[in-house]
């Protein structure tokens, strides 16, 4: 079974799955590709859940609004950035935690210490790192935040993790990234069924992504 955070929801943040790529190397819809049985985008809305915060979806490119409620693009075919700028706008929370529904072994437990580690901070962004490199997702953002986004949409300047430095920049703020593999052998994030941070990130943006992940031994805990 997946951790489930004991106090329920968490009430000062809303919780989105990205589900907008062009899943160019997969050949079709990565969200509808389906893994143990499951798409992959009903895994990163169980993550949330388990997290403990109530899932929607941005950014579908397909119709996927039986695994959760979707939000509409402000502008169609923007990519991630402007499914990430679509969702903070409609977020009912001071924060927005996204993942993406190309990581189905994401921690959930990850997922909640970021945020809380964000209300903690007052981060405007923060994301995590694995073997030294600074990951995308997820991300906890702070609604203030949205301004820098969308003005980073509209200009073009770059993908999102481009976005979410020019948003800790112009805030006067230093981009917030911890180490998952430190908080993992401080104990402060514990996955519940034993993967370790460099599972945690796998992508599956290709067949042979799919394959391996799926080999994982660990892999069945997650069918719940």
């Amino acid at each position: 079974m997946l951790f489930r955070r004991e106090t329920g929801l968490i009430p000062w943040a809303s919780g989105f799955v990205l589900a907008g790529g062009r899943s160019s190397r997969m050949g079709e819809d990565k969200a509808l590709v389906e893994l143990a049985g499951r798409p992959l985008v009903a895994y990163a809305v169980e993550v949330l859940r388990a997290a403990g915060l109530e899932p929607r979806i941005a950014g579908a490119r397909t119709d996927l609004s039986r695994f959760a409620p979707v939000i509409a693009d402000e502008q169609a075919d923007r990519g991630p950035l402007g499914g990430v700028v679509s969702a903070l706008a409609q977020a009912a929370g001071e924060w927005a935690v996204f993942v993406s529904a190309d990581m189905p072994l994401m921690a959930p437990e990850l997922v909640a210490y970021l945020a809380e580690d964000a209300r903690r901070t007052g981060c405007a962004v923060t994301l995590c790192s694995v073997n030294g490199f600074a990951q995308t997702f997820p991300a906890v953002i702070h609604r203030e935040a949205l301004p820098v986004l969308r003005d980073c949409l509209e200009r073009g300047t770059g993908g999102c993790f481009a976005a979410f430095e020019s948003v800790a920049s112009r805030l006067g703020e230093t981009l917030r990234v911890l180490p998952a593999e430190v908080l993992a052998q401080a104990g402060q994030v514990t996955d519940a069924r034993g993967l370790g941070p460099c599972e945690w990130f796998q992508n599956v943006n290709t067949r042979d992504d799919l394959t391996r992940v799926s080999a994982l031994p660990a892999q069945a805990e997650r069918i719940i």
